[in-house]
């Protein structure tokens, strides 16, 4: 079977300029270098397989893989699996690869910290950042917080790769690592002082003698100076080099930089990138010993961290339907106990018509059963506060969770439709309906569910639904049971989207969609009130809807929805499927597979040492150009021929021009951002050793462009039981008015406050203030994400920016984390560059 992951980011370009800086290593690729995620990957991949091998070995287990350079995460994955007794995750090991990397290249954006880049012999703070990034990331763990670990574990590797590739630690023949840089309690002993002379001029281009060899003989230790602004640095010390720094004209001329094979030093680039290597695996060892190797394998992502998330409509009209959903619920988690597709965290949120919450977090199946079954219906017809109950399960629960919704109400929360389907997009978490008329059963009326809700807000649930890539069902109280077998679809290891469509109004269309060798259990759902479709297989057979069990596979129908399971067997190859319905309806094709699409946002930084990116977490500017980038990680069998943007409730498609950058990296440039909300679908091919295979896959999530930019400041640190204040800034160029603001951060009982509104002019901007105090409790380390929303008049647009912070009682400045903006004009720019750091959750 393939074991790829295919990674596509987008890079926002053309309005953003930033100037150069001494990034490090390369971020993409070129000329044999090897690159920061090159770096990365290489010592993921070492580090996992040195764990598993002495796993192994702890165990009786044969362990053959050989650990060297030729390292691959399938290869490490099915030996880590052979250690384990059991399949471990190369999806989600690729996804930390992915995630981790981000985080490490968006550290270029710190364009003036010497400390970040080890310039300027700045070793003290340079080593400060590494020790509480790593401490940081240990609290992020102990807290069941990966993904705010792998962020800081990024931007700490970035900083100690930088150390091997712009101080002298090579050219006076070290052999090792240097640990002290990842040891707070050991000496930074030679280090040379603010009046040594380090360096002299190079001869030409030649800079292969140009450190001072009284330098070298006592091993002092020194890094280059550089500087895009000005030429000038003190006496006698060496430059950075390169052709944006303007200190490398000054005596001594040259550098030491060996960022890659073609910089002043390129020629120790390989022995400098192996110990940038050698350095990361220590580093790894360093987080494995101190939190275990359980929590290690997670923060690798070898092992699955799923999360079972429920929200529950309390509410005295649902009685009835609380015991069935109760049944569904407790089938739910019994047939997931013991397998390897065991949430490890189960989530509740219950609501009705007079509040909601409080978020119940509990790890053990057999009490979150208990808590479930402790629900008791409350008094009141009215509608429920649902999407509020839904917003805090999406602000506190992980990343592409699973949350299932059960209602039968109306929505009395429907202003917050905007800012959930925000979160959807900021967290990629599918969200499933089960909706239900059991205010009619109440009446023993055979009444259907658009009169008990109405037909706005079951468009509401839909709509909701169809930007995660999760379903709306419609069900009775005696049919609710059925929804299990839909479920268990969704929570499905290893899930992937191979087509998802919408159409409102219904039009008659023809789809296709093409199945590869590396899928399995293949299911198809048509979703609407009275859709009739015929399926097609690559032989030409066919099925109709109407056939419960025909040659193509066996259909179930659960209210509005209809399942068919595609028998297993030879189904590769192109499919098709035609659809005549009266009214709305979607089609969604998923299976398992080891091949999958991920999609960021991202930034663009035009510097000295190439192009490099950093994740932003804010929706692209409407009309507008951006590129992504197609990162195929865990093989190189894998030809990309399309990428596109497919417009989500229609035909219109972005088509993207795919330049290959690398073995498996490849750009693709788009010329605008459609209107409405859209999807990233891919098209490639699958090349095994005896044929070729296309392949298809498409984002779960719907994205959507946006013409509001929110830009904030933030200094990063802020200190357990001591205010914090943060200031922004809306602009638009479209309409004028009152915008509506919201904050929220994820950690509980935080204190914030921010203005409600701020009165924009059409075209204009205006500035306001957030101010939050974290509870005095908190642990040093702890990564807090803020979220700021801003809403258009009437709801016709909105945008959002995520500030990631680190509650500190450290002195060190650590800026393991940044806050996000998006700045689209060049005076911006400079506000942007000067005032504020930039990073991912």
């Amino acid at each position: 079977m393939v074991s790829l992951v295919v990674v596509a980011v987008f890079l926002l370009q053309g309005a953003l300029f930033q100037p150069p800086q001494a990034s490090g290593f390369k971020i993409l690729p070129a000329d044999g270098s090897l690159t920061h995620q090159q770096i990365t990957e290489a010592a993921f991949l070492r580090k996992m397989a040195e764990v598993c091998r002495d796993v192994a070995a702890a165990r009786g287990r044969d362990f053959t893989l050989p650990i060297n350079n030729k390292l691959t995460p399938t290869a490490v994955q099915r030996a880590c699996s052979n250690s384990y007794s059991s399949l471990l995750q190369i999806p989600t090991f690729s996804l930390a690869i992915a995630h981790t990397s981000l985080s490490n290249a968006a550290v270029d954006r710190k364009q003036f910290s010497t400390a970040h880049h080890f310039d300027n012999e700045d070793f003290k703070n340079g080593r400060d950042l590494i020790t509480q990034g790593i401490a940081a990331v240990k609290v992020s763990m102990k807290q069941g917080r990966y993904l705010s670990a792998r962020t800081s574990l990024g931007a700490v590797c970035h900083t100690l790769q930088d150390f091997y590739s712009h101080s002298n630690w090579v050219e006076l023949g070290s052999t090792a690592p240097f640990n002290t840089l990842i040891r707070p309690d050991l000496p930074l002993n030679n280090l040379a002082d603010s009046n040594t002379k380090t360096c002299k001029s190079c001869v030409g281009k030649d800079c292969s003698d140009n450190v001072l060899p009284e330098i070298l003989q006592q091993k002092i230790l020194t890094s280059g100076y550089f500087s895009l602004l000005r030429p000038s640095k003190p006496a006698g010390k060496c430059s950075h080099g390169g052709f944006f720094d303007q200190t490398s004209d000054r005596d001594p001329t040259g550098g030491i930089n060996k960022d890659d094979i073609s910089s002043n030093h390129g020629f120790l680039h390989q022995r400098a990138a192996e110990m940038a290597i050698n350095a990361t695996v220590e580093l790894l060892e360093d987080i494995r010993v101190a939190t275990g190797n359980q929590a290690f394998l997670r923060l690798m992502g070898l092992s699955q961290i799923s999360v079972l998330a429920f929200v529950f409509d309390t509410t005295g009209s649902l009685s009835n339907y609380i015991t069935e959903a109760k049944k569904v619920s407790f089938s739910i988690i019994d047939s997931r106990r013991g397998t390897s597709e065991e949430p490890s965290e189960y989530i509740l949120v219950p609501f009705n018509d007079q509040g909601f919450g409080s978020l119940i977090k509990i790890e053990n199946a057999d009490t979150f059963k208990e808590r479930i079954n402790s629900l008791s219906s409350t008094d009141g017809l009215n509608p429920g506060m649902c999407l509020s109950g839904l917003l805090l399960t999406l602000t506190q629960a992980p990343p592409s969770s699973d949350i299932f919704v059960f209602t039968d109400a109306s929505v009395k929360d429907s202003e917050l439709k905007s800012a959930v389907e925000a979160m959807i997009q900021i967290t990629k978490s599918t969200v499933t309906f089960l909706l239900t008329n059991s205010i009619s059963s109440r009446s023993q009326q055979n009444v259907s569910l658009s009169r008990t809700v109405s037909q706005s807000d079951i468009q509401l649930y839909r709509d909701l639904a169809h930007i995660s890539g999760g379903q709306t069902i419609e069900v009775t109280n005696s049919t609710l049971s059925q929804a299990a077998v839909v479920i268990a679809d969704v929570i499905t290891t290893g899930l992937v989207t191979v087509l998802y469509v919408e159409r409102s109004p219904a039009i008659v269309e023809n789809f296709s969609f093409v199945l590869d060798p590396s899928l399995s259990n293949v299911t198809v759902y048509v979703t609407g009130d009275s859709p009739v479709f015929t399926l097609y297989s690559p032989t030409g057979v066919s099925q109709s809807g109407s056939v419960a069990d025909g040659p193509l596979g066996s259909i179930l129908t659960v209210g509005n929805l209809r399942r068919l399971k595609i028998n297993s067997g030879n189904k590769t190859g192109e499919w098709k499927i035609s659809i005549s319905s009266t009214s709305s309806y979607t089609l969604k094709v998923i299976g398992q597979s080891s091949v999958d699409v991920l999609v960021y946002f991202v930034e663009v930084i035009e510097g000295g040492h190439g192009e490099s990116w950093g994740q932003i977490f804010t929706r692209p500017f409407i009309g507008r150009n951006a590129t992504l980038l197609v990162s195929v990680t865990g093989g190189d069998s894998v030809t990309v021929t399309d990428v596109l943007l497919v417009e989500a409730s229609g035909s219109g498609v972005v088509n993207g021009s795919i330049k290959a950058v690398g073995a498996t990296d490849f750009l693709v440039n788009v010329d605008r951002i459609p209107e409405g909300a859209f999807v990233v679908q891919l098209k490639g091919l699958l090349n095994d050793t005896s044929m070729t295979n296309r392949f298809q896959r498409q984002s779960p999530t719907q994205f959507k462009g946006s013409r509001i930019t929110i830009t904030a400041q933030s200094q990063n640190i802020t200190l357990p039981g001591v205010p914090f204040s943060l200031n922004f800034t809306v602009a638009s160029n479209t309409i004028g008015g009152n915008y509506t603001i919201r904050a929220r951060t994820d950690l509980v009982e935080t204190a914030v406050s921010f203005p409600s509104s701020l009165i924009l002019v059409a075209g204009g901007s205006a500035q306001g203030s957030i101010n939050l105090t974290v509870p005095s409790k908190t642990e040093s380390g702890t990564a807090v994400t803020l979220t700021i929303e801003a809403e258009a008049p009437g709801s016709t647009d909105l945008n959002y920016a995520i500030v990631q912070l680190t509650v500190s009682t450290a002195s060190a400045i650590f800026s393991g984390c940044y806050s996000l903006c998006m700045c689209l004009s060049f005076s911006c720019f400079f506000v942007f560059h000067f005032s504020m750091i930039l990073n991912n959750i």
